[in-house]
C-alpha cells in the first residue's frame, strides 16, 4: 500500500504541475474527458455519428495546419491527401479484401505519396502561385476518376465498402482515440526542433536558409506528414461512411479546412480541433433552419474573425493566461510573477 500511495503521490503532482499549472491545459483535459465519457452520458446513433465526423475532420484539420499553418506553404487542394487515402482504402478493401486496420494505414502511406508528388513541383512557387498550383492537383484527380469509371464508380463512387467496424459506440472509441493520439502526435511534432525550423520558415526563409538549413527538405517533410495525417482521416472516412466518391476530393473540403482552422487559431494544431468541434456540430444544429443555415454560419465566422483575427482559442488563451516577458513560459492571468524565474508579469 504504501509504493502504491507513493506512485499516486507522483502521478497527482506531475498532473497538477503539468496539466492545472495552465487553464488552457486543464481545459484541454477535461474536453478529453468529456469525449471519452460521452457514451456514458448518452448512445444516441446521430450524436455519436456527429462526434465521429468532428472527431475524423479534426484530424483532417490539424494535418492542414501542420503544413500551411506552421511554414507558411498555402495549400488549397488539401483535399487531394484525404480522396487519394479515401479511393485507396476503398479499393484495396473491395478488390483485394484487406480489412480496415490495413487499408487505412495503407492508404495514409498513399496520401504521403502524394505529398511527395505535390510537394516537389509545388515547392519551386511561392504565395498565390503555389496556392493555385495545389488547387489544381484535386481537380486533376478528379478528373481522371471520371475517365476511369469501371475502377473508380466514376460520378457514383464506390459502395459496398467494409464498416470500421461492427458497432457504432466501436467507431465512436476507435476515432475519438485516434483523434486525440494523433493530434498530440502532430502538436509534440510542432513542439520539436522540427516544429521549430518549420515556424522559422514561415517567418523568414531566406534567413533560414542562410543558417544552413536545408528548407526544401523540410517543406518536403511538411507534406508527407501533413499528407499521412490526412490520409488516415480519408481511410477512417471512408470505411465509416462506407462509400468513396467525388466528394472527397472537393475543393469545398480544402476550404472547410481552412475556415475551421482559421476559426479556431492557426499554427496551434489544438485550435484546428477545437474549431471543428464547435462548427461541425453547429452546423448539424442549425439543419433545424435549412433556409438561412449558411448566412448563420458565414456570420458566425465573419464575426470571429473580425474580433478574433488570430482564432478563438487563442483569443480565450490570451485572456485567461499571459506570457513571462523574461523565459517566454505561459502562466495563469492571475498572477503577479512567473511561476518558473520570478520575473514580475505586470
Amino acid at each position: 500500500m504504501g509504493t502504491i500511495s507513493i506512485y499516486i503521490g507522483r502521478l497527482y503532482k506531475d498532473f497538477k504541475g503539468g496539466i492545472l499549472v495552465l487553464p488552457s491545459r486543464t481545459i484541454a483535459f477535461f474536453f478529453c474527458l468529456l469525449l471519452l465519457l460521452i457514451p456514458l452520458i448518452t448512445t444516441e446513433p446521430y450524436i455519436l455519428r456527429v462526434l465521429i465526423l468532428s472527431s475524423i475532420f479534426a484530424i483532417f484539420a490539424a494535418s492542414w495546419d501542420l503544413l500551411s499553418g506552421y511554414t507558411g506553404q498555402m495549400n488549397f487542394g488539401h483535399a487531394l491527401f484525404f480522396g487519394v487515402a479515401a479511393y485507396t482504402s476503398a479499393l484495396l478493401n473491395l478488390h483485394v479484401g484487406l480489412p480496415p486496420w490495413l487499408t487505412i494505414p495503407l492508404g495514409a502511406l498513399a496520401a504521403v505519396l502524394a505529398g511527395l508528388i505535390v510537394g516537389v513541383p509545388c515547392l519551386r512557387l511561392r504565395g498565390p502561385y503555389l496556392a493555385l498550383a495545389t488547387l489544381a492537383f484535386p481537380l486533376i484527380l478528379t478528373g481522371i476518376i471520371f475517365v476511369i469509371p469501371g475502377i473508380t464508380g466514376g460520378e457514383l463512387g464506390i459502395s459496398g465498402i467494409d464498416p470500421l467496424s461492427g458497432s457504432r459506440l466501436t467507431d465512436y472509441y476507435i476515432a475519438v482515440i485516434l483523434m486525440l493520439g494523433l493530434g498530440f502526435v502532430m502538436w509534440k511534432i510542432t513542439a520539436s526542433k522540427t516544429g521549430l525550423i518549420f515556424h522559422a520558415i514561415r517567418e523568414d526563409e531566406v534567413a533560414v536558409r542562410a543558417s544552413g538549413i536545408n528548407t526544401t527538405r523540410y517543406k518536403l517533410l511538411a507534406f508527407c506528414l501533413s499528407g499521412l495525417f490526412a490520409g488516415v482521416a480519408g481511410g477512417m472516412y471512408v470505411h465509416f461512411m462506407r462509400i468513396a466518391g467525388p466528394s472527397t476530393l472537393e475543393l469545398m473540403l480544402s476550404f472547410q479546412a481552412i475556415i475551421w482552422v482559421i476559426f479556431g487559431g492557426i499554427a496551434t494544431i489544438y485550435g484546428p480541433i477545437a474549431g471543428v468541434f464547435i462548427l461541425y456540430p453547429f452546423m448539424e444544429f442549425l439543419r433545424i433552419i435549412p433556409e438561412i443555415r449558411m448566412l448563420v454560419f458565414a456570420t458566425l465566422v465573419v464575426l470571429i474573425l473580425l474580433f478574433m483575427p488570430e482564432g478563438l482559442t487563442t483569443w480565450v488563451r490570451d485572456k485567461i493566461e499571459k506570457e513571462c516577458p523574461r523565459c517566454k513560459l505561459r502562466n495563469i492571468a492571475t498572477r503577479k510573477s512567473c511561476r518558473v524565474c520570478r520575473a514580475d508579469l505586470d
